[in-house]
């Protein structure tokens, strides 16, 4: 299930709550709250496996560009061998291989940059947005402890004042 649409679940449980009058307290189905919690925590592996499989299809990418550029390069090597007998033919190719070379390093790199850069790009996203969900979750677990306690302490009849 995808975590997005778990803290929609748990917005939507959270604004069909019910408030305590003259406090900014909501009481909450604690059973849902708990289920939608534990899809959480069952969908946020899911996030990581995708972010993993990003990292995966980087790797593959850059394996096919050092494969290609290895290519070039020994096809360049094959041709610049093939003309070593005759002496401009030889600086010629000796010259484009290196072009080829700088080329085919350059082509490497940029992608490497572009793959690094998503995937830095995605990690980044998928951390701000467990960092969220995480302080949510412990705002709310926070908030629901201290009503308890609030709660706890009017039944024993010392009733705390309320916050403002």
């Amino acid at each position: 299930m995808d975590i997005l649409h778990l803290v929609d679940r748990l917005e939507e449980l959270f604004n069909g709550s019910r408030p305590i009058p003259l406090t900014h307290s909501v009481v909450v189905d604690e059973d849902r709250i708990l289920e939608i919690i534990d899809q959480m925590r069952i969908s946020i592996p899911d996030e990581v496996k995708k972010a993993q499989q990003v990292i995966a299809q980087r790797d593959r990418v850059l394996a096919q560009a050092q494969e290609e550029a290895n290519r070039t390069i020994a096809l360049a090597k094959q041709k610049a061998e093939e003309f070593v007998t005759r002496d401009a033919i030889v600086q010629a190719a000796q010259s484009r291989a290196e072009q080829v070379m700088i080329q085919a390093r350059a082509d490497t790199e940029g992608m490497r940059q572009e793959a690094d850069e998503y995937i830095l790009t995605s990690l980044s996203t998928l951390e701000a947005e467990l960092t969220r969900l995480l302080n949510q979750a412990r705002n709310g677990i926070a908030k629901l402890n201290a009503e308890r306690q609030r709660v706890v302490q009017i039944e024993m009849g010392s009733e705390i004042p309320e916050e403002q």
